[in-house]
């Protein structure tokens, strides 16, 4: 009897041997399936930039020898010191960001009102306006340049300025139009932007207004002092958001023709043709292999403050409930 006992115990302990070995092959195959898929997904991401950068480092024999597929033979960073020179990088990256970090203040400021009101408050209408911030996160800009270019070729608000100046203004050529729409809440990605504080701030518990008001808090006082505050992984994420795409933003500012001295990207659209008159380079290979370098130096700024705000970024999106 003790034999078959053993006998039993001996087959269910081989059972569960096959059975962890099995597991672990199991185990073992879904994460090699899924780093093939990580893998994968990066370099579908990353080999635009990763080729950009070759080129940026390529000799101008590189460029003609079909060898050189991801490697250069001769490697070179005098690319990236002409194209410094050229586009002037550090004044004009200073004013780029100066723009750009002061749109993006203006619109954290406008669009966190703007959705919390939304989120908090009942008024006339109320329906409508959202929905109007719906359509304006849909409809697509170059739908409406048109009447946007009209509207600050010949800016006259109100018949304001016939009756200060005595004619219409036209704000073209300078950043003023920017500040316009983003103070209104009509700026770049603005509506997507009145979103996210909107799901956030309903996502946060009434209470803490409720005990706000009970300690003698005006709505101002609430809103600075203690949601604004609370609100802070959203906040991170808009600023991310902001930064990235009025950074990037080459449609407005060509549409209101600002400057290349403010809007580097403007400065980088036109580098061939100024390394071709400056510099007398008029093989467009050897043209694109500058340009690369521009690309470059002007992406290097905004991966910087990605990596260091990613942790913040990553939990404001989950936060305020954006998908998709």
């Amino acid at each position: 009897m003790n034999q078959y006992i053993e006998s039993f115990k001996a087959t269910l302990r081989d059972s569960d041997q096959r059975k962890g070995l099995f597991n672990d092959v199991k185990n073992l195959a879904v994460n090699i399936v899924r780093f093939a898929i990580i893998i994968g997904v990066c370099y579908v991401i990353l080999s635009p930039i990763i080729g950009i950068f070759v080129n940026s480092i390529s000799s101008d024999r590189d460029a003609y020898n079909p060898m050189v597929y991801i490697l250069p033979h001769d490697p070179t960073l005098e690319r990236y010191q002409l194209v410094w020179e050229r586009i002037e990088y550090l004044p004009t990256m200073a004013r780029d960001l100066l723009y750009t970090v002061s749109l993006m203040g203006i619109q954290i400021m406008v669009c966190s009102m703007v959705g919390y009101g939304f989120a908090r408050f009942e008024f006339p209408l109320k329906k409508l306006l959202f929905g109007c911030v719906v359509v304006m996160i849909v409809i697509p800009s170059h739908t409406i340049m048109l009447p946007i270019y009209m509207t600050f070729k010949d800016f006259d608000p109100l018949g304001l300025c016939t009756l200060i100046f005595g004619e219409s203004q036209n704000l073209m050529g300078s950043p003023v139009p920017m500040y316009i729409m983003t103070v209104f809440g009509c700026g770049l990605r603005s509506g997507l932007y009145i979103y996210i504080f909107n799901q956030f701030f309903r996502g946060l518990p009434k209470e803490i207004e409720e005990a706000a008001l009970v300690d003698g808090c005006g709505t101002w006082y609430t809103y600075f002092r203690i949601m604004l505050v609370n609100a802070m992984p959203s906040v991170i994420t808009v600023a991310v958001f902001s930064l990235v795409w009025q950074f990037n933003d080459t449609f407005y500012a060509k549409l209101f023709l600002i400057s290349e001295d403010i809007v580097i990207s403007n400065k980088i659209s036109s580098l061939q043709a100024t390394i071709a008159n400056a510099d007398q380079i008029l093989d467009t290979t050897i043209q694109e292999l500058y340009l690369d370098a521009g690309i470059m130096l002007v992406v290097l700024p905004i991966v910087l403050i990605y990596i260091l705000l990613q942790r913040h970024f990553i939990e404001g999106v989950e936060r305020s409930g954006i998908v998709g």
